[in-house]
């Protein structure tokens, strides 16, 4: 009698050895499957990022391009060809709507807003024209953008002291 209980008492331990060590290899399978779910979530996050500025090196290689076409833009409207003028304005619209549907977005900072030291970039201080725009853009330098939520320059402009 003795004998069996011991006998029930080692298949028990044994069998209960085998429970543990497969509750261990649950926790493990468990957890690295949890580890490979967060890697495809991650990875997948990543791929989204990097197709949406996939193309800002280029986008931001084109803004010089898109100054320049401004600084035409004010020298030819003192012309009086209206042929150049309109010619311009087309190639600008289009080269500005291309860019546009790529994602480029132009900051809208004007004279007067204030100054945001997160957003703007200021190249210097002046005394203000007038004590409510002391801490206020006084001149934008240069126009800023933006590649979705991703400032790709910040807006340059000069403040008021």
């Amino acid at each position: 009698m003795e004998q069996e209980t011991e006998e029930v008492q080692e298949e028990r331990s044994e069998v209960e050895i085998l429970e543990e060590k497969l509750q261990v290899e649950k926790d493990k399978f468990l957890r690295l499957f949890a580890e490979f779910e967060n890697f495809k979530r991650r990875t997948a996050k990543e791929r989204m990022e990097l197709f949406k500025t996939a193309g800002e090196g280029v986008l931001k290689d084109m803004l010089p391009v898109l100054d320049d076409f401004d600084r035409a833009m004010i020298e030819i409207n003192k012309s009086e060809d209206e042929q150049l003028t309109s010619g311009i304005k087309l190639i600008s619209g289009k080269l500005r709507s291309t860019l546009i549907s790529k994602g480029l977005e132009e900051f809208d900072v004007r004279a007067g807003d204030t100054f945001n030291a997160d957003i703007h970039e200021a190249i210097t201080q002046i005394p203000a024209p007038s004590d409510d725009m002391k801490g206020k853009i006084v001149d934008v330098i240069e126009k800023g953008y933006k590649l979705g939520e991703k400032i790709i320059r910040f807006p340059k402009v000069v403040i008021g002291q």
